[in-house]
């Protein structure tokens, strides 16, 4: 198979989609490769590397789409890319449809194959391509919220650990999943004092064994949630249902209980957002000011650390990656029912429920468009 990695468009992204050491792999199993000039730049990583490891390089990712019967990237098309893609190819990168109608549309229009990475999902449940970027925004939401309470910017001017005779502050994270636990790993460390919010009673049971002595697990409800936002001086939400425009948990009257100056960081905004006053922002503009609480909401986080993204993201995807270009995708999803899961839209066919859900769109089981049952 021919396979493409494009250079990102989206704001201050700088991640790519997979790493020469990942090229390498795929070009030793006798596919070839086309990486757009530049596309790694942003990581590290230069065309002449990307050409050590076997790739060819194009000048234009017109080029790219028109070559590659699949093509990998680690944002969702923009609409510039749309007429790019072509029926029939597989396009494989974070697409977040449930977040997005215009794009949703555009794919099903295209014929093409759309396989998520963030619903790629193991028999045990887990989302095994979210979980590394995941664990990256997990930390990176607290660096965040500890920097915009400054009162440079707006904040309460409070550091998080506090000092010897000073309180520390609260950190309120609203789920217990990857994101969360990774944002109260790092918030206790630096000595917060954490509330650690989720409705499934045995992961409450496990934060509650494995977690610092500073974090406190606490079942997730609507009066729970206006209590410790009263508390909070760092709000991070970190809620996720696979597919599915995330759950509004934080209500614009909720912001009136809160004091001025602190600060929301919503890492599910690529998922529509657990605040109702979220909007996505940009690593160029990534703030705003609502009653006085301010809100982060940058719908890319990982970008700003795009080499350990990039080189997490490659460890993941690889293995499926080559899969597919092996097999082709229609013959790995019905292998591998992981790959099956992550299939959202084919031959314009809406497969997973989430997203026809979101905009009341015809589902088709992916099973009718495999032509047999998946092995679950």
């Amino acid at each position: 198979m021919i396979v493409g990695i494009l250079k990102e468009i989206k704001t201050k992204e700088n991640r790519v989609a997979m790493t020469p050491a990942g090229v390498e792999q795929l070009v030793g199993r006798g596919h070839t490769v086309c990486v757009e000039t530049h596309a790694g730049a942003g990581s590290g990583f230069t065309d002449p590397m990307y050409e050590k490891a076997g790739a060819a390089i194009l000048p234009q990712a017109r080029e790219v789409y028109a070559k590659c019967a699949m093509v990998m990237k680690v944002k969702e098309p923009l609409a510039k890319e749309y007429p790019l893609i072509r029926k029939g190819q597989v396009v494989f990168t974070y697409f977040h449809f449930a977040a997005s109608e215009e794009l949703t549309r555009a794919i099903i229009k295209s014929g093409c194959t759309a396989v998520a990475y963030e619903t790629v999902k193991k028999a045990n449940g887990s989302l095994p391509l979210l979980t590394p970027m995941s664990e990256v925004a997990g930390k990176m939401a607290v660096h965040a919220g500890a920097k915009y309470l400054e009162k440079i910017y707006g904040g309460k001017g409070k550091l998080l650990g506090g000092v010897p005779g000073v309180d520390s502050g609260t950190v309120l994270i609203l789920g217990g999943g990857v994101v969360g636990v990774n944002a109260a790993k790092i918030a206790c460390g630096l000595g917060a004092k954490v509330y650690l919010l989720d409705t499934n009673l045995e992961r409450l049971r496990y934060l509650s064994d494995v977690m610092p002595p500073n974090c406190f697990p606490v079942v997730s409800s609507p009066a729970n949630i206006r209590k410790y936002l009263q508390e909070a001086d760092l709000v991070v939400g970190a809620v996720l249902i696979p597919g599915a425009t995330a759950p509004r948990l934080v209500t614009r009257d909720m912001l009136k209980l809160m004091k001025k100056g602190t600060v929301m960081v919503d890492v599910a905004i690529d998922q529509g957002g657990c605040i109702e006053t979220a909007h996505p922002t940009t690593h160029d503009d990534p703030i705003y000011e609502i009653d006085g609480i301010i809100h982060y909401c940058v719908a890319n986080m990982p970008g700003a650390v795009s080499m350990t993204s990039t080189i997490a993201l490659t460890n993941a995807t690889l293995p499926y990656a080559i899969e597919i270009a092996e097999k082709g995708i229609k013959q790995a999803a019905r292998d591998n029912p992981e790959i099956a899961e992550g299939i959202n839209i084919i031959e314009g066919k809406v497969t997973f429920p989430g997203v026809a859900d979101a905009f009341a769109l015809k589902y088709t089981p992916i099973e009718k468009v495999l032509g047999q049952k998946r092995h679950r």
